[in-house]
């Protein structure tokens, strides 16, 4: 068996909704039936909501992880998805998770760096 690198997707978006960028618990019950409808363990998360503004998340997986920080002061967040390649091929479940993502906030894509480790 060789190693396969997994794709690490780093997005930063911008979008109208602010609101939806102070409810975390909004977006929790948005992100948590889609891992395990894409076959991901989650192993753990931490979670944080701001006085009045932002937050942030970070989901431990058996696969990696997906990272997410809000910024509904400034119209912006900050996501990190990245899923390795140990058992199965992944890189579209992190293409789905991003764009997924994207259509939830009515973002605009303003950064995306794709990286394979």
């Amino acid at each position: 068996m060789t190693y396969q690198p997994g794709l690490h997707r780093l997005l930063t978006l911008q979008t109208p909704e602010t609101e939806l960028l102070r409810q975390m618990d909004a977006w929790l019950h948005f992100i948590r039936p889609l891992l395990p409808a894409y076959g991901l363990q989650v192993v753990g998360e931490a979670a944080h909501q701001f006085d009045g503004a932002g937050f942030t998340v970070a989901i431990c997986l058996a696969e990696s992880h997906i990272c997410i920080h809000t910024w509904p002061e400034f119209g912006f967040l900050t996501m990190d998805i990245y899923l390795c390649n140990y058992s199965n091929r992944n890189e579209d479940k992190v293409r789905m998770l991003a764009d997924q993502n994207v259509v939830y906030f009515g973002a605009q894509i303003t950064q995306q760096q794709d990286l394979f480790r």
